[in-house]
Formats: structure tokens, C-alpha cells, sequence
């Protein structure tokens, strides 16, 4: 167990997420816009509000993971739009590729800003100490702006990424050092990419990439429901999803928690139940507190925690979804 991944389930850890895609939408249009080419509705989204969407193509299969905030941007109305680290330039494309005559911008803001993640269940109190100020109690996706010391421009946003209260820092890439010493110096540890990454599959969080690809329809997605607005109007997507929910009534495959007693298992592991094909393993890691345990899409008849599945020889138990 690191030091990093002590304090984040312990105390409060830091973790440096500035490869983020981050996406400035600005323009009277730029709600609608987005509203249009994504599953979420933002036209009403108040100011220092924020949610979560995904971009699809037309069979509802998911191109983009993303999360949206309402901000000022030089005094005017924005969208700051985040996606996936590694994946900025491709959504800022397939904004540009849709945007026609619509009163928008767009600004690939990714290099001008660096990122951290704050985690644990003394996030709030090590957040107010390196602000010298108390903070309010944020819903997640909710925001503000705040100055540390005398100069350090920050927006802090509330999100939950790996199972404990949890707030995304962004502030210019020029204050990058100075902010962390900052969080540092509150009593916060600095956690590293494989802390995060043990510590996200503990919480059953998907990433774009292992977890989620062009390849898996959005209702099969954990947590979709906060994602997905059915009475926003047209949306690129919208008939498979509606088909879904009306004909079928469920999907075939559900993101699920699981365990085994084994190793790791690799990406795409396939597993099965009687020789019957079950579903597959997209993520897994040896956690200090569960053992080892991963993530996949388990078909419909075999999603029940505690059933017993195969991995070759290895048996996997259904956990069940991320709560």
C-alpha cells in the first residue's frame, strides 16, 4: 500500500490530471449545440452547474465520455467541456465536424491549463486549509472559483471519481507548481497514475479506452440514468436508446463489479458460466483492501451478485454495479 493511496482512502491525496481534454464552447448557441450532439440537455444549465453526457453515433455506440460545466469565460456565458485524457483533440473534431452556422466557438484549452484531482475523506478540510476559507458543500458537477494565497486562480469542482468525496482542481499550467505545493503543504499526499488507477477500479468508474470504446452501446454504461435525457428533444443516438427502453424494456449487458482469488486478468478475458459465454473483463488490478477484483460487461441471466463465473481455470464472483 503507497503513501498516495493511503491518504486517499485515509486522509486526502492529490493527483495530477492535467492530460484531461479540456474544451472551451463559447457563443449564444453553444448549449444548444452541444444539447444536440450529446445525450445530456445543457440549454438550462445554471451557472456553476455541470453534468455529465457522452457523444454517440447513430446506433447509440459511445465516441465520447464528457463533462460539462457552465462558466464565465471573460465575462461571458460558456461551456467547458472535459473528456477523457488523450481524447481532447478527437472531440474537439468531432465538435468542428458538426458545427456549421451556429453562433460558436471552440477552444482546445487543454495546454493552457493544468488539472488535479483531490480525493479522501479529508478532501473538503484540506481544500479549505490551502484556501485559508471555508468552502460550501458542493453537489457533484457543481463549481466555483477561488483564489489561493494571493494570487493563484483555481476553479473547483465537485466530482467523485474513486468511491470518496473528490474535487478537480484547474488552474493555469503557470500555477501548476505552485498549486500543488499548496494542496502539499494542507496536508494533502501525492497519489500517482497507478494509485488512481487501482483505486477507480475499486470504485467501479469506467474509463474511455479500456473500459468504454466506439463498440459499446450508452445504456450498457453504469450510472447512465444521470446522463441520459429523454425529454431534451432529438439527439444523435436517440432512436436506439428510446427502442431500449420501450421495446426491450433492458439491455443485453450491464458494467459489473467483480471479484476473483486469482491474478490480474488481462483485458478481454473472456468468461463464461456452464460454457456458456457470459461476458468479458475490461479492467483488473490487485487492490490493497479487496484483493484482486475488476471490471466488465456481464450478459443478462448472469448479473445477480454473488454468481460464479469462469475465467479458464480461474472462478470470478459478481460483485455487482458501481454504486
Amino acid at each position: 500500500m503507497t503513501d498516495g493511496y493511503r491518504a486517499a482512502i485515509e486522509s486526502a491525496a492529490t493527483i495530477d490530471r492535467s492530460t484531461t481534454g479540456k474544451t472551451l464552447v463559447s457563443g449564444p448557441d453553444a448549449p444548444k449545440f452541444l444539447t444536440n450532439l450529446s445525450t445530456n440537455d445543457l440549454r438550462d444549465l445554471p451557472l456553476g452547474g455541470g453534468c455529465e453526457t457522452y457523444f454517440l453515433d447513430h446506433k447509440a455506440k459511445t465516441l465520447f465520455a464528457a463533462w460539462t460545466y457552465h462558466v464565465l469565460s471573460d465575462g461571458k456565458h460558456a461551456i467547458w467541456l472535459e473528456t477523457t485524457p488523450g481524447r481532447g483533440a478527437k472531440l474537439f473534431a468531432h465538435l468542428d465536424h458538426y458545427l456549421i452556422s451556429e453562433a460558436v466557438e471552440l477552444h482546445d484549452v487543454t495546454e493552457r491549463f493544468a488539472q488535479f484531482h483531490l480525493a479522501g475523506p479529508r478532501a473538503k478540510a484540506t481544500l479549505e486549509a490551502a484556501l485559508a476559507d471555508r468552502i460550501p458543500d458542493l453537489v457533484e458537477f457543481q463549481h466555483m472559483e477561488r483564489t489561493f494565497g494571493r494570487n493563484i486562480a483555481a476553479s473547483i469542482r465537485r466530482r467523485d471519481l474513486l468511491g470518496a468525496p473528490g474535487y478537480d482542481l484547474v488552474t493555469p499550467v503557470e500555477q501548476k507548481g505552485a498549486t500543488a505545493d499548496l494542496l502539499v503543504a494542507a496536508g494533502a499526499s501525492t497519489a500517482t497514475a497507478e494509485d488512481f488507477e487501482i483505486l477507480r477500479i475499486e470504485a467501479g468508474t469506467p474509463i474511455y479506452g479500456p473500459d468504454i470504446d466506439e463498440t459499446r452501446f450508452v445504456m450498457e454504461l453504469p450510472r447512465v440514468e444521470r446522463a441520459v435525457n429523454y425529454a431534451k428533444g432529438c439527439f444523435i443516438g436517440q432512436e436506439p436508446i428510446v427502442m431500449a427502453r420501450d421495446r426491450a424494456g433492458f439491455v443485453n449487458r450491464a458494467f459489473l463489479k467483480l471479484k476473483t482469488d486469482g491474478d490480474p486478468l488481462p483485458p478481454g478475458t473472456k468468461l463464461t458460466r456452464d460454457g456458456q459465454d457470459a461476458g468479458v473483463v475490461t479492467s483488473s488490478t490487485r487492490s490493497p483492501r479487496y484483493g484482486t477484483i475488476a471490471l466488465g460487461y456481464i450478459r443478462r441471466g448472469h448479473q445477480d451478485p454473488g454468481t460464479m463465473l469462469a475465467a479458464g481455470s480461474q472462478s470470478v464472483e459478481v460483485i455487482g454495479p458501481p454504486a
